[in-house]
């Protein structure tokens, strides 16, 4: 099939390069970007893209790619530190730039290239770079320059590469589909031969390899991810070794355990294990506030309950599947690169008990090249209800990492009661399917109101609510002002407890979507 090789160095992007590829139904791999290409690697490849990276092209650790990416006949595109790679390798010069360039940048061409086929003049790039070409190596040529005087694309004609400083990958980035489209399709002439069906396939098969017949675990968090993989592993696998348990940490919406049940019977569940937790996890998280040491605890705990429940119901060695995306592994420092730096550990990724287990081999991860909206294509595939595809994403840690602070019972009750009104206004107004994201979050402080005649002394309340295409990069939803106001007064007069509510209103980034 043909594929388009991608080589990470570590940025946060990488996997969306590839996805916008496998959007357009052709097939891409990521490898890590210093790992050195055989003939098995290369086979197939219709054409290769350098990812950016957070390092530097003057570190003296930085990645560099096999040098054999030169000479194996395929078109190259480079993108930010991977054009800054291609001028470094050839003879240009990149420097620290004075005039750095993060966001929103116009480019304007110098000279006419089938990378920007069908693109117009004076497009927005989106860019995210600390150095800068300073000099281009000989016969390389100016393809576009950014409004800030900066080379936006260049050419090396005789090598057949291109490189771009910004990122087409990402959503703000005007044309950047039409861009990759351009590269992947007119320039390497791969054909469209990848889709979801394919994926599917494919994973089927490297499950059945990968297990066996051995017993399969799989803990249910009651999100789109873990109930979608739940649905893969029972159409995989005989549903006779897929176990799945649900732990009731205690941090779950209202009625949120019922709903997981049934839905995972609805889906030919054989074996279901519904553990009620809630104490145990309280009395781990009492006296934390670090989101670090949470979602550690959280993880290991999971861990730990499920080793001691597993026994009551497995005989012998097992595999530990998990609803892991992409975008965990990236915030997590988990990509494919070596260079990837932590924004936030997810308690599935880096967890130590999990660490073992993924380094012993044992576990199972379906999802782990895939974005939320590709997991939900996946999931009305397998013929999971369309109101649990459709549902906001929703943290394996639960209601933990929304409750700022320490966790305790009475303020998972007070979010609960929040976050249920919040969730249900926006069905009702029609809201809910415009918003990729929505959830309401306790802040550990307080605010003096008035009930009546007496003095309030209530918490605080955030709402937020984002809109994205794939949880990389997100904006805020544009709130109908009445919409919000209404929402905000039904709030406070329906959870005593709750006398002031705020509206979040920071875009990812700076921000990410969770607050912890």
């Amino acid at each position: 099939m043909d594929t388009i090789l991608i080589l990470d160095f570590g940025s946060q992007t990488t996997q969306l390069i590839g996805r916008r590829i496998r959007d357009l139904g052709v097939r891409s791999t990521i490898i890590a970007g210093d790992r050195r290409l055989d003939d098995a690697t290369l086979s197939d490849v219709k054409g290769i893209i350098l990812s950016g990276s957070p390092a530097s092209v003057a570190d003296d650790d930085a990645p560099r790619p096999d040098p054999r990416i030169y000479h194996c006949g395929v078109p190259i595109l480079g993108i930010c530190y991977g054009l800054q790679r291609l001028v470094a390798e050839l003879g240009g010069r990149v420097e620290v730039s004075v005039a750095r360039e993060y966001g929103r940048s116009r480019q304007r061409y110098r000279t006419a290239h089938p990378l920007f086929h069908g693109v117009p003049d004076g497009f927005v790039s989106w860019m995210s770079h600390g150095d800068s070409i300073r000099q281009l190596p000989d016969g390389a040529t100016l393809v576009t320059e950014s409004e800030h005087g900066l080379p936006g694309c260049v050419a090396f004609a005789q090598h057949s590469m291109v490189g771009i400083q910004f990122h087409p990958e990402v959503t703000h980035c005007e044309y950047g589909d039409a861009i990759l489209e351009n590269f992947a399709i007119r320039i390497c002439g791969a054909r469209r031969q990848w889709t979801v069906e394919h994926y599917l396939q494919q994973q089927g098969a490297q499950i059945r390899k990968q297990v066996g017949s051995a017993p399969v675990l799989l803990l249910i968090s009651g999100g789109v991810d873990s109930t979608v993989t739940a649905a893969l592993l029972l159409q995989t696998l005989d549903p006779q070794q897929v176990h799945l348990m649900y732990v009731d940490t205690g941090l779950m919406r209202d009625g949120e355990s019922e709903e997981v049940a049934r839905g995972l019977r609805a889906l030919g569940a054989r074996h279901l294990y519904l553990i009620d937790a809630e104490q145990r996890f309280l009395s781990r998280l009492a006296g934390v506030d670090d989101p670090e040491q949470k979602r550690e605890r959280i993880g290991d705990t999971f861990i730990e309950v499920q080793q001691e429940e597993v026994k009551r119901h497995i005989d012998g060695d097992y595999f530990l599947a998990q609803g892991t995306l992409y975008t965990d592994l990236i915030e997590s420092g988990r990509g494919v690169g070596a260079k990837a730096k932590v924004i936030k550990s997810h308690h599935n990724v880096r967890s130590p008990l999990v660490e073992a287990r993924r380094a012993a081999g044992r576990i199972v991860e379906p999802l782990a090249g895939l974005y939320k909206d590709e997991v939900r294509r996946l999931g009305t595939l397998l013929g999971v209800a369309p109101e649990i595809v459709d549902r906001h994403p929703f943290p394996g840690p639960g209601l933990a990492v929304r409750i700022l602070g320490e966790v305790t019972k009475d303020k998972c009750d007070i979010l609960r009661a929040v976050d249920d009104i919040y969730i249900s206004q926006l069905r009702a107004r029609g809201l809910y399917a415009d918003i990729w994201q929505a959830f309401s979050v306790l802040l550990p402080v307080r605010s003096t109101g008035v009930t009546g005649d007496a003095r309030g002394y209530g918490y605080v309340a955030a709402l937020r609510a984002v809109v994205s295409r794939d949880g990389m990069t997100a904006d805020v939803f544009a709130f109908p002002p009445q919409d919000l106001l209404e929402i905000s007064a039904l709030i406070t007069n329906r959870v005593p407890q709750v006398g002031r509510v705020v509206y979040d209103v920071s875009s990812k980034p700076p921000a990410t979507i969770e607050w912890e």
